[in-house]
């Protein structure tokens, strides 16, 4: 579908250093995205401005320097540390004469590596589809319209439309089965909710040793590697926990800055068990310098696809790099457990791990009796779903009183849903 320059392993890296704090990117991150990519990195341009250039994105004298630099280095590959528009990543590559990437285009060649199941397959390919679909315009006969002529005769569309037709016939094809998907694992979380097995979900940066933890608690034996993305399919196990019996540990995508929108989107089914989960575990590199501002990224994610309102247990990873810390339990004013210091690559920690995610399932438990009145249906009918309700009567006004047990994380989630009715009826 495509008339592009062929990508290679020869890359210069462009990295520009934003004044506004909502463009700026981390040129160390850019080489380990790279390496994980599997590309050699051949030389770095770096530059500063106030704001991108609507032409090249960097002004025309840096474009023509990458451009020198590339034909110098004889690199076959430019991979900007910063989102560009079509026409940017258009007119860069007439300069270059060679391919150029952006970060989400990086990113999502990473995950394209990466993935292993059909659904990650699916979701990777929905989220390259969706981007792609804004860079079909090329400038040479290739638009022209398709000749006329016995045997030769087309549709009498260009070729552009042609492959936008394609492409949006795919993307249907893709979102269905994901939908499948989807219906599939909201089935299993059903299941699981009526059993009253609480989920754990990991969550954390990129590389913060989600899956090492993942694999010393569960035995599991997961693909875990220093390297960014190297878990895109998520991996559920059962683990036993003293006074709560069985709980799901569920290991996930991790985040990184600036996260397109368009995985996001297309990890929809995946995140869910982000959403839906009763605690989740976030996984900390305290070895990083920059460990305060990933946890930030992590909690921005979280908030875009709703999972913020789930309570969180930080778990502070990699002390065995760090002088003078050991394992502990950090607790809040009340005695509930906040953070773990574990080190999940010598199993450092663990049993405290364990001892704390005890503490805080027994916890996420909620008991209310409610007065629901006979109008407010939609209240009934959710109550139903979750199967939490324990006993129920009516009342001499006909209000609706019923006892429930249920997660904490459902109960604030639901609460939020019908504006905090639920609040106004425990009695």
């Amino acid at each position: 579908m495509f008339d592009r320059y062929e990508g290679g392993e020869q890359a210069v890296l462009v990295h520009i250093d934003f004044s506004d704090e909502q463009n700026k990117e981390d040129i160390d991150e850019l080489q380990l995205l790279v390496s994980s990519a599997g590309v050699n990195n051949v030389g770095i341009v770096t530059a500063s401005r106030k704001a991108p250039h609507a032409k090249f994105f960097v002004g025309t004298g840096k474009a023509q320097e990458i451009a020198d630099t590339v034909a110098a280095l004889c690199a076959d590959l430019v991979i900007f540390n910063h989102a560009l528009s079509p026409s940017q990543e258009r007119n860069l590559e007439k300069l270059c004469l060679c391919r150029v990437l952006d970060r989400t285009s990086l990113i999502l060649d990473i995950f394209a590596q990466r993935a292993r199941t059909h659904e990650g397959k699916l979701q990777v390919e929905l989220a390259q589809l969706r981007h792609i679909s804004t860079r079909l315009i090329r400038g040479w006969t290739h638009l022209e319209r398709q000749k006329g002529g016995i045997g030769l005769r087309g549709p009498g569309e260009t070729q552009l439309e042609t492959d936008r037709r394609l492409l949006r016939g795919r993307l249907k094809t893709i979102l269905k089965r994901l939908d499948k998907v989807q219906k599939q694992r909201e089935q299993g979380r059903r299941s699981r909710k009526r059993a009253e097995i609480p989920t754990v979900s990991l969550v954390g940066y990129t590389n913060a040793g989600k899956s090492t933890l993942f694999n010393t608690i569960t035995d599991a034996g997961v693909y875990a590697a220093d390297q960014l993305f190297a878990t895109l399919d998520p991996t559920l196990r059962k683990i036993e926990l003293q006074e709560v019996g069985q709980a799901i540990l569920a290991d996930t995508v991790g985040f990184i800055r600036h996260l397109p929108h368009d995985l996001v989107a297309a990890f929809k089914a995946t995140l869910q068990e982000t959403q839906e989960a009763t605690l989740l575990l976030h996984v900390v590199d305290y070895a990083d310098e920059q460990y305060a501002e990933n946890m930030g990224q992590v909690n921005d994610v979280l908030k875009e696809i709703e999972a913020d309102e789930v309570p969180q247990l930080i778990i502070c990873n990699k002390i065995d790099r760090l002088d003078g810390v050991v394992p502990k339990i950090d607790r809040d004013d009340e005695g509930r457990p906040t953070r773990v210091w574990v080190s999940a690559q010598n199993g450092t920690g663990i049993d405290l791990l364990k001892q704390a995610l005890t503490e805080c399932l027994r916890q996420e438990m909620v008991n209310y009796t409610l007065a629901v009145p006979a109008g407010d249906g939609k209240i009934r009918g959710m109550l139903y779903e979750l199967n939490c309700i324990n006993e129920q009567e009516y009342s001499d006004t006909g209000d609706w009183i019923v006892s429930i047990t249920m997660m904490a994380s459902d109960w604030h989630r639901m609460d939020k849903k019908v504006d905090n009715r639920l609040s106004h009826y425990i009695i």
